[in-house]
């Protein structure tokens, strides 16, 4: 899944590309308002973190920007601004959470595990196609209780679908996810890649729809 992160500090925000990349996602990063705003409104992102201090637009008009559009991704602010009317401003302009800095990587990385989760419509952090298992908190697969080795890329494969149970999720939306805005959306490797996947799960599990792409089973393969 991709996400995208808008953060002034450099170094903060490489520290949140690495910290993010290592629990499965893929990362786009922007240093100003303006790129974000146009990022978050051009690329399809799955969430974004959002920085309020930003120059050239700050972190309220660039949320307002994106709820004008009707982009409904979750959203958490990082913010070093701990007054409350800060806090309501980011809430009425749509964000969905907030974290204060300073903050720990992992606090970011779980929260926006949480957010993801809820706006796929899924309570729990353990989501569950019978016996193959994922939690969206560690990234950790397991099927029958045992754990799978997954690559990073086949960990961001498995995460989009089963964040997507049971329906399709196209090529072009699967590339999105997986790939940031510097590599080429390379749909022969993506087959490739579904296919190590379906070697480690079990390939009964995945369904191709031609010409539509890739749909998880919502149970065992009978």
């Amino acid at each position: 899944m991709k996400v995208l992160v808008v953060e002034d500090d450099v170094e903060l925000a490489a520290q949140l590309r690495t910290a993010l990349t290592e629990a499965g996602y893929t990362v786009e990063c922007a240093h100003d308002g303006t790129a974000g705003e146009y990022l978050g409104a051009t690329e399809q992102v799955a969430a974004a973190v959002l920085d309020l201090g930003l120059p050239g637009m700050d972190g309220i008009e660039v949320l307002r920007g994106w709820r004008g559009q009707g982009l409904a991704f979750p959203v958490l602010i990082l913010t070093a601004r701990d007054a409350w009317g800060d806090k309501v401003a980011g809430f009425r302009a749509g964000a969905d959470d907030y974290v204060l800095k300073p903050f720990r990587m992992e606090e970011v990385v779980l929260r926006l595990s949480v957010l993801l989760r809820r706006a796929a419509g899924h309570a729990s952090a353990e989501i569950a196609a019978g016996s193959l298992v994922f939690d969206t908190a560690t990234a950790i697969a397991t099927l029958d209780g045992l754990p799978l080795r997954l690559t990073a890329f086949e960990t961001r494969i498995l995460r989009q679908l089963m964040l997507n149970i049971g329906r399709t999720v196209s090529r072009s939306e699967l590339a999105e996810q997986l790939y940031d805005g510097d590599t080429d959306r390379d749909f022969r490797s993506l087959e490739v890649l579904i296919g190590r996947l379906r070697r480690k799960i079990g390939e009964a599990r995945i369904e191709t729809r031609r010409g539509e792409g890739w749909r998880l089973l919502p149970g065992d393969p009978s």
